[in-house]
């Protein structure tokens, strides 16, 4: 616990400590006021994608990484969008015209908002951002015991609304906070909560050392939110695991795409790769992938990304990826 602080906590000029998320809710803020105000009103639905560059060609590592055709989520969306938008937790006109400045509120981003999707999911490179807002927010408002008793109310950070994954939701009717852990989307049993509380605890994310159980970003909130869904629809702990890797590696494209490339060299398809190892702290934390990254030849940076993409030596480079932000 005391290391978790350490990497929370800065010493102002008077020695008092400050939760280092506040800092995050801060460039969370100047980041999403630049990006709304600037981006061009031509963008398509490709600004938020995971996807390479046009003319470049995909490799077969990244497609068994980023299906082309995307990943299946087990789940039923339903009414969900337009629950979350009837309480306030998004501001339905607000979200809308958030897209439609950039050129990319689609009718399946609108079903999913306002309508009421049947069938299970389909994450694609395209819709990865988008479906990242919606577990988002449901991941905030749903009722659940890991953010009323979890590391988000530790009072050593100083409450839950000084971290990314509550300050940097700006799409609500009124503050985040008055929507944090309020609402009841689904009620789980007491095992289905278990299920959420173990898995959550597992999974780690590669923008910072925190576990979903600590979900003070964007990411981690979002994947709460996910495993709160598939599990009061009775999704396996397995199936979990394998949903949580395959969303993973949408919003987090090149860490994967490394990951899978040094599994390679160990002789081991992405197939074949266990995703609860490989969600873990020794492969998905921000430590851990800069561990993993170090024993993969990077290639030289072809194009724009906030993030490397490493390949094995002798294999041509794989075109960078996209990565989630913290931001919306």
């Amino acid at each position: 616990m005391e290391n978790e602080i350490k990497e929370h906590e800065k010493v102002d000029g008077k020695g008092s400590l400050l939760p280092a998320a506040v800092l995050l809710v801060l460039v969370v803020g100047i980041n999403f006021w630049i990006y709304t105000t600037r981006l061009p009103a031509e963008g398509s639905a490709k600004n938020d994608a995971a996807g390479p560059v046009p003319g470049e060609s995909v490799s077969a590592l990244e497609e068994a990484v980023l299906p082309s055709q995307g990943v299946r989520i087990p789940v039923v969306w339903n009414d969900l969008g337009a629950k979350l938008v009837s309480v306030g937790a998004i501001d339905g006109e607000k979200f809308i015209a958030l897209y439609e400045e950039r050129g990319a509120f689609t009718d399946e981003y609108r079903n999913l908002l306002l309508g009421g999707r049947t069938g299970a999911l389909v994450m694609t490179k395209d819709n990865a951002g988008y479906l990242l807002n919606l577990f988002w927010v449901l991941g905030l408002a749903s009722k659940n015991p890991i953010l009323d008793m979890g590391e988000m109310k530790d009072p050593v950070y100083g409450g839950p609304q000084n971290f990314a994954s509550t300050g940097g939701w700006t799409l609500a009717k009124g503050s985040a906070m008055d929507h944090y852990s309020r609402h009841l989307f689904f009620t789980l049993t007491p095992e289905q909560q278990a299920l959420v509380d173990t898995v959550s605890r597992g999974i780690f994310r590669p923008c910072c050392g925190n576990s979903t159980h600590f979900p003070d970003c964007n990411h981690g909130m979002a994947m709460l939110g996910l495993l709160e869904l598939m599990a009061s629809q009775g999704v396996s702990e397995q199936e979990m695991w394998r949903a949580a890797l395959a969303v993973n590696s949408y919003w987090f494209p090149d860490t994967y795409i490394t990951i899978a490339t040094f599994m390679k060299n160990k002789g081991v398809e992405w197939k074949d790769v266990d995703p609860k190892e490989i969600l873990g702290a020794n492969y998905s934390s921000a430590a851990g992938y800069r561990n993993i990254a170090s024993q993969v030849v990077q290639p030289t940076q072809r194009h724009g990304g906030s993030g490397g993409c490493g390949v094995s030596a002798g294999q041509a480079p794989v075109a960078q990826q996209k990565q989630g932000g913290c931001g919306i």
